[in-house]
């Protein structure tokens, strides 16, 4: 057994327990078996089962809320997919037994979207879980998921499906360690709202034998079989202290009094308790599909009026990014004109909506009512925005449904590149980490594979994110992306000069106690040392030597 294991640290905190592997793989029904001879009672099996899934993870979304329930409601939807219950259905009519007919139903799909490559290629780990599911209902054996424990443990898998992630109970599981995944994959991201400490992308974690107990550090990325009491208690210690560290309150400002406000990201309004009690000043990104998933015609203006104001009335300042889908996120009343070879780059965000005019003009004009007679500054900004045409067609839609602050996402690099064109067109800029990221290096966000490629420390991102705060020319110009929430990683977006952080809500306390320990000058070396340097680890540990007050807050 190794002495220590590296990942990605990519949800902070320190955990320590024994291990608990994620149940085996649900057995693969024997190729060649066949069915008694009942065709219909056998394809009612088969859809029976897809339909247990289906709400099982329906339920599990309702109960997780936020980014999970998103993200659970589009694997459900998964397993409603008419055409898989066809193939399966024609399956068992050749004679397959059900479990040998979804099993071979779902190879289908999922060899077209390994195929498809770039995001669709990573719901191949979705399709699989699903496919499981199925099959252990068919074959009346347990569904793979979280073991049962009565201990708290660290939880460790090649990679966690979301319906598992959702409902995991941080009082039980007191860290994740996964094989695969990236910065920004949903376990990531699932992990830091539930304030979990996670390390992902740390090959061998797998081969940790049940029970044994390790030390998990959700900054460093670091796993340690076997630690001594001493280390446990020590780390826990630590981990005790930055928590006693961090209880700076109040708005965001530099030690030398420069204002960044640290904003929220939520999916709806099941998300504003949490931004409130972590003292978010606004909502940086307010994400808007919740309302227009597994739905096969738009939600009313009525129904989006109500659901936009109960964000809207909890929060001064709040931010709304209009329906992202389309191409690699498909809704079925935004069908794609044709087959895209790159769904990742086809018709997505405004892109989409702007051959469907209908749905982003009632959009804007159910928050423009919302936000009628509230003390709240309301802008709205784009997904995908690709040059100053479109920035200009989306601020003139805004202004016409009588918004008054439009704004862009910068998450291509032809937007960073030439942001000072599309600072001529709209009121403001949020630079999304993640997409830009995933766009500037041609690597997809969900391969564990590529995550070095995804880390927000590469200085060629950090160089698009230096690019895009100055075009904006004195313009707002925030960062809603992952990457806000890292309290470093925090300190030198502000160097470069950008205007406000948006992240997680758990995440705000680090991130305001970090800011508050620099000056404005600190910040600036940071950044300047962080783009200096040719790697995203030179980068990390460069800007981290510029920022001292980050060690006395165990950050």
């Amino acid at each position: 057994m190794p002495d220590r294991l590296s990942g990605l640290g990519v949800s902070p905190g320190i955990g320590a327990g024994p291990v608990r592997v994620i149940a085996g793989a649900v057995p693969e029904p024997p190729a060649g078996e066949r069915h008694p001879g009942d065709a219909a009672a056998e394809t009612g099996r088969a859809l029976g089962a897809l339909e247990t899934v289906a709400a099982d993870l329906e339920e599990r979304g309702t109960k997780a809320g936020g980014e999970a329930q998103d993200v659970l409601t589009a694997q459900a939807m998964m397993a409603r997919d008419p055409g898989l219950a066809e193939l399966a259905g024609q399956k068992i009519a050749g004679g397959s037994s059900a479990p040998r007919a979804v099993h071979e139903a779902f190879g289908v799909f999922r060899e077209m979207l390994a195929g498809a490559g770039d995001y669709l290629a990573a719901r191949v780990a979705d399709l699989d879980d699903i496919r499981d599911r199925a099959i252990a209902v068919l074959l009346g054996v347990p569904m793979p998921g979280i073991p049962a424990s009565d201990q708290p443990f660290v939880l460790v898998a090649r990679d966690l499906a979301p319906a598992d992630t959702a409902l995991l109970d941080p009082a039980k599981v007191v860290g994740f360690v996964t094989e695969e995944g990236g910065p920004t994959s949903h376990t990531a991201i699932l992990a830091r709202s539930m304030g979990v400490p996670a390390v992902v992308a740390c090959p061998g974690c797998t081969a940790l034998a049940e029970g044994t107990v390790v030390l998990v550090d959700g900054v460093s990325g670091e796993v340690r079989p076997g630690p001594s009491a001493d280390e446990v208690e020590r780390a826990r210690s630590a981990a005790a202290a930055r928590t006693a560290a961090l209880t700076v309150t109040g708005p965001g400002t530099t030690a030398d009094g420069h204002a960044v406000p640290l904003l929220a990201n939520v999916g709806g309004p099941q998300d504003v308790p949490a931004a409130l009690e972590y003292g978010a000043e606004g909502v940086g990104l307010f994400r808007t599909e919740f309302l227009f998933l597994d739905r096969t015609t738009p939600p009313g203006e009525e129904e989006q009026e109500a659901a936009y104001r109960a964000v809207l009335e909890a929060f001064p300042y709040v931010v709304v990014r209009t329906l992202d889908a389309g191409a690699d996120k498909p809704l079925a009343f935004l069908p794609a004109v044709a087959d895209e070879p790159n769904p990742a780059l086809g018709e997505r965000g405004l892109r989409m909506l702007r051959r469907h005019p209908e749905v982003i003009e009632g959009q804007l004009r159910a928050l423009a009512r919302a936000a009628e007679a509230l003390p709240v500054e309301l802008l709205v900004m784009a997904p995908m925005v690709a040059d100053a045409a479109e920035a200009r067609d989306f601020a003139g839609l805004c202004h016409a449904a009588g918004i008054g602050r439009a704004g862009v996402m910068i998450e291509i690099p032809s937007a960073a590149l030439r942001a000072r064109d599309l600072a001529a067109e709209a009121d403001f800029f949020s630079i999304g980490t993640n997409d830009l990221a995933q766009y500037a290096f041609a690597a997809d966000r969900q391969v564990g594979a590529l995550s070095r490629l995804q880390d927000p420390w590469q200085p060629a991102l950090l160089d698009l994110v230096a690019l895009a705060a100055r075009g904006a020319g004195g313009k707002a110009c925030g960062v809603c992306g992952e990457a806000a929430g890292d309290p470093a990683l925090a300190c030198v977006l502000t160097g470069l000069g950008v205007t406000s952080l948006s992240m997680s809500p758990p995440a705000l306390p680090a991130v305001r106690a970090a800011l508050a320990a620099h000056t404005t000058e600190q910040c600036r070396r940071a950044a300047a040392a962080a783009r200096a340097a040719r790697d995203a680890a030179t980068a990390r540990r460069d800007a981290r030597a510029e920022l001292p007050g980050l060690a006395a807050l165990g950050l």
